[in-house]
């Protein structure tokens, strides 16, 4: 497993499509009001990713046909925009890519709109929390599955599940690079490779109700729990520098 190790002015290259990601999220959580479409919130990203010179890194990927991905209630990931207009009480999940300059950013937010009922609160803050616990226990030295063991732990404290079948990934000059970094842990976490400083990757948790079996829907794309119920999923570009992980999906 080849895990590239960046120098800081690549790092400092990552970090500028990682920031228009993150500006990117808070324009389609500012625009995602009920009644507004899908494909609405679809425009306004990709209108803004172009106007910051960037471009969307999920339009074409594997044939995704939109900008970003957008998952309503159950779907999990990789919803795909359509006409579809947001309700009192849907939970959104927004995923966005940006490649600028030949270097790519990643990051995820899922939230409420209108009101929403305590369960998903809980389940949105699962992923949320689980994702800042993971960022702040970090260590260089520590193996990428005892990262992928410690989420799990943590998703599985508050009573959920993590997502079967889908990981992070390392990411810098091509949007997936290595290492695959799942949320949950099937062989001995003491083996494999260690985080070591200059290693830039994406961690995602993706949170299940009951049952972190997934399907994918007859779109080819979008994918959901077995259980039916709603998830959730959050993700953070970061680095390693100085021992420490520095989130660069921020604005």
């Amino acid at each position: 497993m080849a895990i590239n190790i960046r120098n800081p002015k690549e790092i400092e290259s990552i970090r500028i499509p990682s920031k228009i990601v993150a500006q990117s999220l808070n324009e389609v959580k500012k625009a995602a009001k009920v009644g507004v479409s899908l494909e609405e919130l679809d425009k306004i990203a990709d209108d803004f990713i172009l106007s910051k010179g960037g471009k969307p890194s999920f339009k074409g990927l594997y044939g995704f046909p939109k900008a970003i991905c957008l998952s309503v209630n159950e779907v999990i990931i990789h919803g795909i925009p359509d006409s579809y207009k947001l309700q009192n009480g849907d939970i959104l999940g927004v995923d966005i890519g940006v490649e600028y300059n030949g270097w790519y950013g990643d990051a995820a937010i899922t939230f409420g709109i209108g009101e929403i009922d305590s369960s998903d609160k809980n389940l949105l803050d699962c992923s949320y929390d689980s994702l800042m616990y993971a960022i702040d226990n970090i260590k260089v030295g520590m193996r990428f599955k005892e990262l992928s063991a410690l989420i799990e732990r943590f998703i599985i404290s508050r009573g959920f599940v993590p997502l079967r079948g889908f990981c992070g990934h390392g990411i810098g000059s091509k949007p997936h690079e290595e290492p695959e970094i799942p949320n949950f842990i099937e062989t001995n976490s003491m083996q494999g490779p260690k985080i070591r400083n200059g290693m830039v990757f994406c961690i995602e948790p993706m949170v299940c109700n009951k049952s972190g079996n997934f399907k994918i829907l007859d779109d080819k794309w979008a994918v959901v729990s077995e259980d039916g119920l709603n998830g959730s999923h959050h993700e953070h570009t970061i680095a390693m520098i100085d021992n420490k992980a520095v989130i660069l999906s921020k604005e």
